[in-house]
Order: C-alpha cells, then sequence, then structure tokens
C-alpha cells in the first residue's frame, strides 16, 4: 500500500503506516525545517512544499502511483482557541485542497486527522466533499491517551474508501490492535508536547540553538516544541493501518477462496 502523505510535518503519520506495512512515497510539507527531519528518515521519498500546487500530473513524471493519502489539514480556523472561522478560514481551508487531490488520485484509502472541534466546525463539509467523490466514510476521536500517552490530545480519525462494502475500522478492529502496538510511557498527565517524545523516539537531527526550560528541567528547543505540538501520534495511524492491512489480506483471501 503506497501512501502519499499530506502536511506531513515531521512524519508521525508515515511512521505510524510504516510500522503497519505501508510504504511511504511522497510528502507535502511547506515548512522547511520540517523537510530536514523527513529528509533523515526518508531520505530518498521526495518531498513536495505547496498541497495547492501538488497535482496528479507532478505525481506522474515521477512514476508515483498512491493507494493511500494521509494528513491532518490545518487546524487552526477550527481549533477552539483560534478565530473560529471554520473550514472555510485561510489555514484550514486547504481542506480544499486535499479533497481535489483525492479525486485526481482515486486512492483505495483516504485517512484524515483533526482537533475534535472540527465534528462542529467542518465534519459536514469533509464528509460531503468525500460523498461526492463517491467515497465511504467513518469516524471517531481517538486521544492520545488511548494507546497510553499521558495527555488526552483528542482528535477526530476520518477513514474513507471506495469500496460499496461497509467495513468497521474504527471500532472492533482497532481495539483488537492495541494491544500489538508498543505503547509508550509517558511523563507526567498534561497536554505539553514533550510527552510526546516517547511516542516519536529520536526523531530530530540535532539539538537546536534556540532552547526552552520546562517545569520537568528538560530543554528542548522551541522548533522541536513546535513540530511535537503540530505532529500526530503515530501509535494511532499504525492502529488504522494494522486494520486496513487485515480488511486488505482479507480481500485477498476471498478472491483466492473463489
Amino acid at each position: 500500500m503506497k501512501v502519499l502523505d499530506l502536511f506531513s510535518g515531521i512524519g508521525g503519520f508515515s511512521l505510524g503506516l510504516e510500522r503497519a506495512g505501508m510504504e511511504t512515497v511522497a510528502f507535502c510539507e511547506i515548512d522547511k525545517k520540517c523537510h530536514k527531519v523527513l529528509k533523515k528518515h526518508w531520505p530518498d521519498v521526495p518531498i513536495f512544499d505547496d498541497v495547492s500546487t501538488l497535482t496528479k500530473e507532478k505525481l506522474d513524471e515521477r512514476s508515483i502511483t498512491v493507494d493511500v493519502i494521509c494528513g491532518g489539514f490545518p487546524c487552526q480556523d477550527i481549533s477552539l482557541s483560534g478565530k473560529a472561522e471554520g473550514i472555510e478560514g485561510n489555514r484550514s481551508g486547504l481542506w480544499s485542497e486535499y479533497a481535489r487531490l483525492i479525486g485526481e488520485l482515486r486512492p483505495r484509502y483516504v485517512i484524515v486527522e483533526n482537533v475534535s472541534a472540527l465534528l462542529g466546525r467542518g465534519l459536514n463539509r469533509v464528509l460531503g466533499d468525500l460523498a461526492s467523490l463517491r467515497y465511504d466514510a467513518e469516524w471517531h476521536c481517538i486521544p492520545a491517551s488511548y494507546v497510553g500517552l499521558p495527555q488526552s490530545r483528542d482528535r477526530v480519525w476520518i477513514i474513507a474508501n471506495t469500496q460499496r462494502n461497509r467495513w468497521v475500522c474504527l471500532d472492533e478492529s482497532i481495539k483488537n490492535k492495541r494491544a500489538s502496538i508498543n505503547i509508550p510511557l509517558g511523563i507526567a498527565w498534561g497536554s505539553n508536547p514533550l510527552q510526546l517524545l516517547p511516542a516519536m523516539g529520536e526523531f530530530f537531527i540535532e539539538p537546536s540553538s534556540d532552547f526552552s526550560r520546562n517545569d520537568d528541567g528538560l530543554s528542548v528547543g522551541v522548533e522541536r516544541l513546535k513540530q511535537l505540538g503540530n505532529a500526530v501520534v503515530p501509535q494511532i495511524p499504525e492502529l488504522i493501518g494494522r486494520a486496513i492491512m487485515d480488511y486488505e489480506q482479507s480481500l485477498s483471501s476471498s478472491v483466492e477462496k473463489v
């Protein structure tokens, strides 16, 4: 299963999906500082820097084919701490580019992540766009604490596919996979991005020259804190990826029996 990772950040989505057996074939991320991290871990994977100019033609030029598109589009206009402009806002409105690429590439699966406030500030738009593209979707809020992180970090996860038959991914299949992943220990309960360090492991390239001292005594670069704050917890896309891979295997087994 070949993955196009949009709004990639430092690659938390791809880290989880690759642990599930998928392969990342392209990133799209506008932050050049994040590019350094991506290039460290995926040196041979191309990085496109603007989702609004990424097209099927550009991927075809590099012979890149895609089975899965994943990504957490910007949440600034959706978050309760933002200006509440919603999914039509300048940043969160990039969902329209995400939807455009889904229509152009027609992947078998789409995985979307955003803050839980999306439930009341744009979920209807996302689901409506997916339906108009003939994708079935299901969604659920899964907090970081579900996979052992010591913070809530509640997020909406949406999974859509082109299959006519309804499949259950975010319910029993997710629960059944939780015991099979590496669940990290945390630092202390709260919302500090530092608590994602156990989940991301040694993911950065070198210490930043710009450090901040935190209450727990750890010095961490401000840029790292920003990147961690924007990252997804990789164990959750790993759960989702494993459920998808199992579903694909069941389809293959059914075909073989026929």
